[in-house]
Formats: structure tokens, sequence, C-alpha cells
């Protein structure tokens, strides 16, 4: 039970990763609010956790409005009674090179990837400073660390999310709030098989052919990303601040 008692907010809780943190958190003691856009999915994973003698809590809405990060810190601290640890991890992947990406692939990347990241941590700052310290814990990539072929936008967002996690992690551990970076390679999520598809490929076999390219011979599950994650916001990894942990099963990026 590393987080009882911990006030945890969890972005783009509903998906592949996502929905690993919240189970993860909320079996391990914490008071959870997660979010999402979808309130409908928001609400069959509230109701799946219920089934499980799991609770949360959840307000869906678009991390693309400045409003709604505001609104979402100070809903958190309202109904789980404070703020101790954020976990940044919604995100979007667009792919295609410069020519293939359009003005709305940018600017969504940028807003979903990383303005939506400063915003609730900038929000969530003084509510961690007011409870001693705390943890952020952002989700970026390591095709952020070193940029793959044709994900220009993605690749653009993550890289500036890793740069923004090494500097505020420097100006936040004088007020004990650690923050840092999960980088993972690909992982079996619906973003990864949605690009399968958009290649006319199977997902079932992409995902074999995709493992087979990994040292460790397979592809990411999400449970294993969350479990980096849940180590990064817990008491465990104290002294840990400013890192991007990759995690990659060895596979370097190429292309």
């Amino acid at each position: 039970m590393r987080f009882e008692d911990k006030n945890v907010i969890i972005t783009g809780g509903a998906g592949g990763i996502g929905q690993a943190l919240v189970e993860l958190f909320a079996s391990e003691g914490a008071r959870v609010l997660f979010s999402d856009r979808s309130a409908e999915d928001c609400g069959d994973l509230a109701a799946a956790l219920k089934r499980k003698d799991l609770e949360c809590e959840y307000v869906a809405g678009d991390l693309r409005r400045r409003s709604f990060c505001a609104q979402l810190i100070e809903t958190a601290v309202e109904r789980l009674g404070g703020l101790d640890i954020l976990i940044n991890n919604a995100g979007t992947i667009p792919r295609g090179n410069i020519e293939e990406t359009t003005d709305d692939m940018w600017f969504n990347a940028l807003d979903v990837n990383l303005n939506a990241v400063f915003f609730l941590c900038r929000a969530a700052i003084p509510h961690l400073r007011e409870a001693g310290g705390g943890a952020i814990v952002n989700t970026a990539s390591t095709w952020g660390l070193y940029p793959g072929p044709d994900h220009i936008a993605y690749c653009t967002s993550k890289g500036a999310l890793a740069a923004f996690t090494r500097c505020l992690g420097r100006d936040q551990a004088p007020d004990n709030i650690r923050v840092n970076a999960v980088c993972p390679n690909e992982v079996n999520t619906p973003m990864l098989q949605s690009g399968f598809l958009r290649r006319g490929i199977d997902p079932a076999r992409g995902l074999e052919e995709l493992g087979k390219t990994v040292p460790l011979g397979r592809v990411a599950e999400p449970d294993e990303i969350a479990d980096v994650i849940a180590f990064l916001a817990s008491d465990d990894a104290r002294y840990v601040c400013g890192a991007t942990l990759e995690v990659s099963g060895a596979k370097a990026v190429y292309g």
C-alpha cells in the first residue's frame, strides 16, 4: 500500500496505460481522480473498478482547454481533500512527416502533449507545496529523446516535454516536489494498434513482428509502464528528481 491516503490525479485515465495506472494507484490505497475526454469511457472504467471493490472519481473534459486544466486541479483538491501526486499521462500521436502534418495535427500535439502539462503543473504546484511536497510524473517518450522517422509533431512535443521535466525538476526540488518522466518505446495500446491499421496491417500480426525488433523479445504491456510510473511517484524513488527514465526493452529508436 505505497500510496495509502495519497491524493492522486491521473490524466488520460481511460487509455491503455491510463487504465493500468488508475487501477494500480487505487489498489495501493490512493484516493484517485482521473480524467479523459469521453465521459462514457470514464464511467465505464469507474464502474469496472467498482466491481473490483476499487473506488475512484473522474472528470471528463478536454485538456486542450487551459480553463479545464485549472478546473481539474481545483476539482481534485476539493473532492480528494488535497493533492500529493500528479500523473500527466494523456497524450496523442499524430503521424506524418512535415509535408503530411497539418496545422491542426501540429497544434493538437503541442496542446495535448506539452501545453496541458504546463497548465496542470502550474496549477498543481501550489497545492503540492502546501502538502509539504509531492511528485509529478510525465509520460514522455524515447521518440522525444531520439526522434524516429515520420512523426515530427509527436517527437517535437515529447522532446519538449522531456526538457520541461528536467527544468521543472530542478526548479521545484527545493520545495520537495520531485518531477520526473517515463520515456517508453512502443507499448501495446489502442494508439499503437491504430498505427498498424493506418498502414493496413493487422494489429495482431503487427504486434508480433514489432516484438521481434525488441531485444527483450516483445512489446511492452501497459501495466509494465504503469509500474515504472508508480515507482517514480513513490517514496522508493525519493532521491530521483529531474530524470527521464527510458523504458524500452533495450530497443533503440531507429529508422
